[in-house]
């Protein structure tokens, strides 16, 4: 069984900006529920609950319940509108769940044994392609994420779908391919820095750093030493 998260609402009776307005000047967020072919409900919002919601992260996967004068509607908390100085929430919209009927969600992909990989260990880079995958699922059967496990991964390794953990019921868009999650890049080469006799920083060619007393390759010779005198 699928967990949810209680959010507390307010039915609200009026729509249009004017209400939206006058519902953030009483410190409330105005939302709406849609969905399920049922007649919108519009609802207002403690603040702090969205906020508290957006700081976990994750929640465009998470499950929630909305409970509007002692009834609960299951949903998912599709968008949230933020002011765009303050940052703080001013719209929200809720996806209403229908049993048995598919929804499209995102669900965060999460990663583990870093520290174990072989080829993270040898300076290996993680190239993540997906954070998260868009998958279809009815809604009793959300996860609120996948693990991908990097334990054996070398150099040029990588994760695809068919790797990841807790996918159970759930089918992802993408049908045609076991698409890529992540791969171990290859490490780079950080290129070392020389300077010029003028002071200026320049890249050292390759092959490494130049031996001392010995001229960069395509630069000027060193000046050659006075003859000595007869």
């Amino acid at each position: 069984m699928a967990n949810y998260t209680t959010i507390e609402a307010e039915a609200r009776e009026h729509a249009g900006k004017g209400a939206a307005r006058a519902t953030r000047r009483a410190g409330k967020v105005p939302a709406v529920i849609y969905g399920a072919k049922q007649t919108p409900t519009l609802v207002s919002l403690d603040p702090r609950a969205v906020m508290k919601e957006l700081v976990r992260g994750g929640w465009r996967s998470r499950l929630y319940e909305v409970m509007v004068g002692g009834k609960a509607e299951r949903v998912l908390l599709r968008d949230v509108q933020l002011h765009p100085v303050t940052d703080k929430p001013e719209h929200v919209d809720f996806q209403r769940l229908a049993a048995g009927e598919r929804i499209r969600v995102a669900i965060a992909v999460h990663f583990t044994n870093e520290l174990v990989s072989p080829g993270l260990k040898r300076g290996g880079v993680l190239n993540v392609v997906r954070h998260g995958v868009e998958c279809m699922v009815d809604p009793d059967h959300v996860p609120e994420f996948f693990e991908a496990d990097l334990g054996e991964l070398d150099i040029n390794d990588n994760v695809r779908w068919s790797d990841l953990k807790g996918t159970g019921e759930v089918r992802p868009t993408i049908l045609d391919r076991d698409f890529v999650i992540a791969t171990v890049a290859p490490p780079t080469k950080a290129q070392e820095v020389a300077a010029e006799p003028g002071g200026a920083p320049v890249a050292a060619p390759a092959g490494g750093t130049r031996a001392p007393g010995k001229a960069p390759a395509g630069g000027t010779k060193a000046p050659s030493k006075p003859a000595a005198k007869k």
